[in-house]
């Protein structure tokens, strides 16, 4: 592979704090890398030094002649008098960039919903940063560096963004440098990992999961000294490991190593007595919903009325843990104010138990705007109640520990601490004052992957009824015991959490083709229809397999892999109950009847052998998903 971007003893050092110390990296053509690392660590400065917008104190980057870099920065140089489709196409002529399927795709998948001729400076902060996005995307790059490229994007356009960065080039073509909290995205799009720590880099091969695996290790060799570490990742390996996630990604490690590496540790939740003690604490009724609907008045003169929740019916129970998901402006958090009892719907009842405690974290910690300049240390010391987690009383100290502060943060004040510590401050003070329903919104904005499973061990010993809106996938997934979305106004239930999500509102091919952004000129949109179906008949003569020539999948071949995997996992799981009664068996042998043992091996090796041919069909179907 040719060198494409790299550094040679690269440092970089502030006034308070050397943050890069002789870094050394080379990055190849067709390399897609994930960035982690904890907050205040170094990954954007070493983001920025390579795209070039950051002098180095020392060393130097290198770059292969004639190399472009696009950067996405956490703050957008956007002009606020521009419209929405200057900024992001700039002067060239429409029927360049309307004639591009590529471009008509990264507006269809980022800024369908915003008008072509807003002006920028009257957008919203999720809105200017998706035109950001879709203003570096349409930009022809040798190298994307993307910093948090996630943050105020929905679920769907997460995932339209993941396949539009797998189908961007060629295979072996193009580099991706990506720095973003979301495991989901990193295992989605990343072939390697670079760790940002104590001023150095460490490399790591393989997406997100392969990372978890080899620092696991990496951390038992150092045995003693990183133990606390190694517990949190271990138990994070747990459910990287147990889920299909796991099972499916391709690196270097065989499942059996990691059951191996988890084989004492126990189950993530201990669901019957989280029930038991959320039913102590909130008796049998916590939230009915009886044909709910939430409408608001039309916004302007021959608007329609606007429908948010129509007639939902919903019964939220002690101990749940619900995940709700949905569009950006779906209701939900219209839903989840109705849920509080907040907002009163326009029609149908909410009954709310007796004995509920609601505590909200807002995605703008609107709590911690009364402790102004105190410090942490006089914020948690107005709090002397103790609360129970995993069947331990935990002193506020104790968990402020658990979250990652230091003793040198205590002394910071509120308002100077960053996003992700203001966050972590905020769910300990509402833990503190012992509610018995959480609902959290977008909780891991702004937390370092360490910080996010800190936040997920500390959850799962939470003893109530919890509620949660993010659009992390993996979050989602690993707090939750059951998904639900917010679709047209009516709640869904997703058993194959947040895919079935995806698969119930994925848009025909040809339907995202002709699909137009809206306020667009009508002549652009008939050149986008006509273009579309010229790109529609290509693929149908197998041109239009996606930049590495792989085949595209239909709907009904897309479910029927995965209802072929479904059926395997249960075959295998079958299978390996079938052998564990025979070896069980074996013990009640006679030791010296050669021949009843002989028997029984002879019986186990046979279910063995067919768990092999099941676990071989099962992988063969996840390859031809790509999972």
């Amino acid at each position: 592979m040719a060198f494409v971007l790299g550094c040679e003893k690269l440092s970089v050092e502030f006034p308070t704090k050397q943050v890069l110390a002789e870094v050394s990296l080379g990055v190849n053509d067709g390399d897609r890398i994930g960035i982690v690392g904890r907050n205040g660590d170094g990954k954007s400065t070493l983001l920025s030094a390579l795209a070039g917008v950051l002098e180095p104190t020392g060393g130097r980057v290198l770059r292969k002649g004639g190399t472009t870099v696009g950067l996405l920065g956490q703050s957008d140089g956007l002009r606020d008098d521009d419209s929405v489709g200057r900024a992001i196409v700039g002067d060239a002529p429409e029927y360049e960039w309307a004639g591009s399927a590529r471009i008509r795709d990264i507006l269809d998948g980022l800024v369908s919903d915003i008008p072509w001729d807003a002006p920028v400076g009257t957008l919203s902060g999720g809105q200017r940063r998706r035109v950001d996005l879709a203003r570096l995307l349409v930009g022809e790059w040798d190298v994307l560096a993307l910093d948090e490229p996630t943050n105020h994007l929905d679920v769907r356009a997460i995932t339209w963004l993941a396949n539009h960065l797998k189908g961007r080039w060629r295979a072996g073509q193009g580099v991706l440098l990506v720095v973003t909290h979301d495991r989901w995205f990193l295992d989605e799009v990343c072939t390697g990992m670079w760790e940002v720590h104590d001023g150095r880099v460490e490399p790591f091969e393989g997406g997100f999961s392969a990372y978890i695996l080899q620092r696991v290790e990496r951390d038992r060799l150092a045995a003693l000294a990183e133990q606390k570490r190694q517990n949190a990742v271990r138990r994070e390996l747990a459910w990287l490991s147990r889920g299909a996630r796991a099972r499916s990604t391709k690196p270097k490690f065989h499942v059996k190593a990691a059951q191996a590496l988890i084989a004492d540790v126990p189950p993530l939740r201990n669901e019957l007595e989280l029930k038991r003690m959320a039913m102590a604490r909130l008796g049998k009724q916590v939230v009915d919903l009886e044909f709910v609907t939430v409408r608001f008045p039309p916004r302007g003169e021959g608007a329609p009325a606007k429908t948010v929740l129509d007639g939902v019916e919903w019964i939220i129970g002690p101990g749940d843990r619900y995940g709700i998901v949905g569009d950006n402006g779906a209701g939900k958090t219209t839903l989840l104010k109705v849920i509080e009892g907040a907002l009163a719907p326009t029609a149908g009842r909410v009954k709310i138990g007796k004995t509920v405690r609601f505590a909200v974290l807002s995605q703008h910690l609107d709590s911690l705007s009364q402790f102004g300049d105190d410090r942490v240390r006089q914020v948690i010391g107005r709090y002397s109640r103790r609360v129970m987690l995993d069947g331990k009383e935990q002193t506020p100290a104790q968990l402020l520990e658990r979250l990652g502060f230091s003793k040198a943060d205590l002394n910071e004040p509120v308002c100077d601490l960053s996003g992700g510590q203001k966050r972590r401050l905020a769910l300990m003070l509402i833990l503190l004052d012992e509610p018995n329903v959480l609902v959290l919104d977008e909780p891991g904005n702004d937390l370092d992957t360490d910080m996010l499973a800190a936040v997920e061990d500390l959850l799962d010993a939470w003893p109530g009824t919890l509620l949660l809106v993010t659009h992390d996938r993996y979050l989602m997934e690993r707090v939750t015991d059951h998904q639900f979305a917010l679709v047209n106004g009516k709640i869904v239930h997703l058993p194959g959490g947040v895919q079935d999500y995806l698969d119930m509102t994925a848009e025909p091919g040809a339907a995202q083709a002709g699909a137009g952004v809206k306020g667009a000129p009508a002549a652009s949109k008939a050149a986008r229809s006509a273009t579309g179906a010229a790109a529609a008949g290509s693929q149908a003569a197998g041109d239009g397999a996606g930049g590495d020539g792989e085949t595209k999948l239909s709907g009904g071949e897309i479910r029927a892999l995965r209802k072929a995997m479904q059926s395997a996992e249960r075959k295998m799981e079958t299978l390996r109950g079938k052998i564990e009664a025979t070896q069980q068996a074996m013990l009640s042998v006679d030791p010296t009847d050669f021949q009843a043992l002989g028997a029984k091996q002879a019986e186990i090796d046979e279910l063995q052998e067919k768990l092999e041919e099941l676990e071989a069909e099962w992988l063969e179907a996840a390859e031809a998903l790509g999972e």
